[in-house]
């Protein structure tokens, strides 16, 4: 390296060198030929002065570029490079020790730049990491405060009558108590289910598996097996349905979720002898999906509301977990898709729409 560095003749000291010895050989010689003019000796020497000061000028003049200058941009390079500005590199190019110094500071702002992204990634990877453990943390808080408060009623139910049966010596009593006791425990395994089905669609720990089906007999598969055939139907049903197939792509079986849902809740607040309707119909690219049923109307401040967990209104007949509007809420909105609830003159009516292929 030391041997490399003697033998550049482009280094700073080496141009110092060579400018300072020709600049020797100039002055003495061009002291000699003034000397040698056909003049007088003051004109002469005044000649050769002025000769000197022009040679210093040139010899500033080069200094500054050679020198100076790139100094002066390596200065405010490192200054900006300080202030960790990394958006303009030093633009000083050679040879020498300069263009060399320029090429380490360039080469350590594009590190320190890379550097600085990617602690910049981390950071932000890490923040997101604690506000999803933050988040977790929070549902999880929040599923054991769900369950402990649903929880509290049916084993209120199952601890008093299995009290009852260690008293009880009637077989028929014996026997509605065994059948209540299932009953609330068949509630409980329910409710529970349905709730981690929620809270797995909530933090995407399930997901959603599109495929290609029809979906006016799918409709009409799940609504028959729902509402057809009642032995103690009190409703008159109505429907409005395309002819011919449609077909959509998405979920199959969270889409049955959805239906079975919104059909249930509807026959359930559905008043005595009134009119529960099942429309599906085309436009615009769109599968318009809605089931209205006559009954109570749900007060306007509370319709935002009926999509949260363990929501339910007073005015409903309806006895469920108050989970499955949000279930319907989230597959809906996890698929971008609208949906809503509006209240009609004697009634209520919930709908979703759906691209069609």
């Amino acid at each position: 390296m030391k041997i490399r560095e003697q033998m550049n003749v482009f280094t700073v000291r080496k141009k110092i060198v060579m400018a300072s010895k020709l600049m020797g050989a100039i002055l003495v010689l061009s002291y000699m030929l003034s000397a040698r003019l056909p003049l007088n000796a003051d004109i002469s020497l005044m000649i050769w002065l002025i000769f000197v000061a022009v040679l210093i000028c040139v010899i500033d003049l080069w200094m500054a570029r050679f020198i100076s200058r790139p100094v002066s941009e390596l200065n405010e390079a490192a200054g900006r490079m300080a202030d960790l500005d990394f958006s303009h590199l030093c633009e000083v190019t050679g040879r020498d020790e300069f263009g060399e110094l320029s090429h380490s500071l360039n080469v350590m702002a594009q590190n320190l730049q890379k550097a600085f992204g990617e602690l910049e990634e981390a950071n932000n990877k890490l923040e997101q990491d604690v506000e999803q453990k933050k988040r977790l943390l929070s549902e999880r808080k929040e599923l054991v405060d769900s369950l402990s408060h649903e929880m509290k009623t049916p084993l209120g139910v199952i601890r008093a009558y299995t009290e009852g049966l260690q008293d009880e010596t009637d077989e028929a009593k014996r026997q509605n108590y065994y059948e209540v006791i299932i009953k609330e425990t068949e509630r409980m395994s329910s409710l529970i289910t349905t709730l981690l089905d929620l809270s797995a669609l909530e933090n995407g720990a399930c997901g959603l598996h599109p495929e290609r089906f029809e979906f006016v007999e799918f409709l009409e598969t799940v609504a028959g097996r729902l509402l057809m055939d009642i032995p103690d139907a009190d409703f008159k049903l109505q429907y409005e349905l395309p002819e011919l197939p449609v077909y959509v792509n998405t979920d199959k079986s969270r889409m049955e979720q959805v239906l079975n849902n919104l059909i249930v809740n509807a026959k359930r607040n559905v008043r005595p002898g009134g009119i529960l309707k099942l429309s599906l119909t085309e436009q615009d690219g769109m599968l318009n999906f809605s089931i209205y049923n006559q009954g109570h109307r749900i007060p306007e401040e509370n319709l935002t509301k009926i999509w949260t967990k363990f929501y339910r209104d007073k005015n409903t007949k309806y006895s469920g977990s108050g989970l499955g509007l949000a279930i319907v809420a989230q597959i809906l909105s996890m698929q971008h898709l609208a949906y809503g609830v509006l209240n009609r003159q004697d009634g209520v009516m919930f709908y979703f729409s759906i691209p069609f292929l």
